[in-house]
């Protein structure tokens, strides 16, 4: 079963645009959400809560239409945007205690357990709060009324790496009984390598690839060559940087020949995204 099924999406603005976005995510698994600043991960994920009114596309959760059971799968839905911009002046309990009515299987024993799991303390004023610690409460909040699918815009941004740990421990914890799943942007690469098995790519709001974490890597090379091997190859490298011993660029696995000589190595998440943001054009 899916737990996300995103067909076509499409959103302008002047500026920029979401154009035929799809992907899915698959019931139990953790999806990884990347992209540079810009490239369209907010827009996507607030049209996937129906916070902005895509001009086209279907979003589906838990095979039922976002369109058409909005209310009834929000209470499926746990979210989390790595800030809290309203009733900063409020304490923790105090906003807590207005957001619990708005889902009928609240569960007061797991929100003050992630409390305690956070080290938050209830008496504090939301504005006295750090950004890490923002997140953490929207975390609390999201995970407390049984939710079947997390959507976290960013969750790890603010975070020291030692709390970062720990909270992708929690989201490997969360997703063990298959009953969970969870899609979380972020521009932080090493967090996916941890935690993610599933990756999706939006550059200048199209996806690029969506697989298997594994799969995703493999799909690319990234070759190391000398300038006249440059010549060879660069009418099919995605991208390519240059410097007094030849030359570095990404290529489609499909469109790279062992045979040519020419070095080649699996690329990590983050030099996929740091050529295609190399890349002239806006998609290839």
């Amino acid at each position: 079963m899916l737990a996300l099924d995103i067909r076509n999406l499409n959103k302008k603005y002047v500026h920029f645009q979401l154009k035929d976005v799809s992907f899915q995510l698959e019931k139990g698994y953790i999806m990884g959400f990347i992209g540079a600043n810009g490239a369209g991960k907010t827009t996507t994920i607030k049209s996937i809560l129906n916070l902005i009114q895509a001009d086209s596309g279907e979003i589906r959760v838990l095979g039922k239409s976002m369109a058409e059971h909005e209310l009834e799968l929000k209470q499926e839905i746990g979210s989390a945007f790595g800030n809290i911009d309203f009733y900063t002046r409020s304490k923790i309990k105090t906003l807590t205690n207005v957001v619990k009515t708005f889902y009928r299987n609240w569960d007061d024993e797991t929100y003050y357990k992630y409390l305690k799991k956070f080290n938050l303390i209830e008496d504090k004023k939301i504005a006295e709060l750090s950004t890490g610690m923002k997140v953490k409460y929207s975390l609390a909040l999201a995970l407390s009324h049984g939710a079947k699918l997390l959507v976290l815009d960013e969750p790890t941004s603010g975070l020291d790496p030692v709390a970062r740990d720990d909270l992708l421990d929690t989201f490997q914890e969360l997703v063990q009984d298959g009953e969970i799943s969870i899609l979380f942007s972020t521009h932080i690469t090493s967090d996916l390598e941890k935690c993610a098995d599933y990756i999706t790519y939006i550059h200048n709001g199209r996806i690029i690839n969506s697989s298997e974490k594994e799969a995703f890597s493999e799909a690319y090379r990234l070759l190391n060559g000398s300038m006249e091997q440059l010549d060879l190859v660069k009418s099919r490298l995605i991208a390519y940087k240059t410097n007094s011993f030849g030359f570095t660029g990404l290529i489609h696995a499909k469109d790279f020949d062992p045979s040519s000589g020419i070095k080649s190595t699996l690329p990590n998440l983050e030099e996929i995204m740091i050529y295609y943001s190399k890349m002239e054009g806006t998609y290839v």
